[in-house]
């Protein structure tokens, strides 16, 4: 499943590590890695059940490689960005869960493929910024959508207005980041998150992935009601049989 700028590792444990290796620039996002990225995620190798994303060199990911823009008029520039856009859905919902480990640069697009992932962990390099205004462009990525949801549009406005950066403790406190861990440890951590997520009911992960920040779009009614066909779905399965067995003769669960 390796490319060339896409490096693939599937361990005994169905941990997948995907590591954008474009070092030399800052792993920039180019139409190969994130092609790379989109067919490693539209066909799972069959037994990973959880992926850590993460990036080559001491960053996570600078943004679009601007050095390989290329002139589109405005159908193609829509069209460009919605590929992203289908690309990212994958990632957020295909039901595989993913962790990001995150360090030096989480900027532009790069901040996009980060919220798509469920969980992100940051070493104290991680830098976080929407550098769009500065470049005259505007996101395209998912930013609007997924990063606005994270910080809100006054406080994403001003984040893009003036090219602000924040730290690794900023961004935890805004919620770009779920874990701000010590230097050097990023990759470990979210490893270990991700063999422990791995260890949930499968059908719980899946679930989660798909309906919870798909309620979020929902009236409350609708909300409520599609939590009670994810409940009937999750507490009637083999996998929630085995948990409340599991839990009467207090050993780890066995999920299939």
């Amino acid at each position: 499943m390796s490319g060339e700028m896409l490096k693939v590792e599937i361990g005994g444990d169905g941990i997948a590590t995907l590591t954008m290796n474009r070092p030399e620039k800052r792993n920039a996002m180019c139409d190969a890695l994130f092609g790379e990225i989109d067919a490693f995620f539209s066909d799972v190798p069959e037994g990973v059940k959880a992926a850590v994303l993460t990036g080559s060199g001491g960053h996570y990911c600078s943004g679009l490689d601007l050095s390989e823009h290329v002139a589109r008029d405005a159908e193609g520039t829509m069209r460009h960005s919605r590929g992203w856009h289908a690309v990212l859905d994958k990632v957020q919902y295909g039901g595989l869960p993913v962790v990001s480990a995150m360090t030096g640069a989480v900027i532009g697009g790069g901040l996009e493929i980060a919220t798509s992932t469920h969980v992100r962990l940051a070493e104290p390099s991680a830098v976080f910024q929407l550098p769009e205004g500065r470049r005259g462009i505007y996101v395209g990525g998912g930013a609007s959508v997924r990063v606005g949801r994270i910080l809100g549009a006054d406080r994403m406005i001003e984040m893009m207005l003036t090219g602000r950066k924040y730290g690794a403790e900023e961004g935890l406190a805004l919620g770009l980041a779920h874990y701000v861990v010590e230097e050097g440890a990023a990759l470990e951590r979210a490893q270990e998150m991700a063999r422990r997520i791995a260890g949930n009911a499968p059908l719980s992960n899946y679930i989660m992935i798909q309906a919870l920040s798909r309620i979020e779009d929902m009236d409350k009614q609708g909300g409520l009601f599609t939590e009670s066909l994810c409940a009937a779905l999750t507490h009637t399965s083999p996998d929630a049989q085995e948990g409340l067995q599991a839990f009467l003769q207090k050993r780890a669960p066995k999920f299939g």
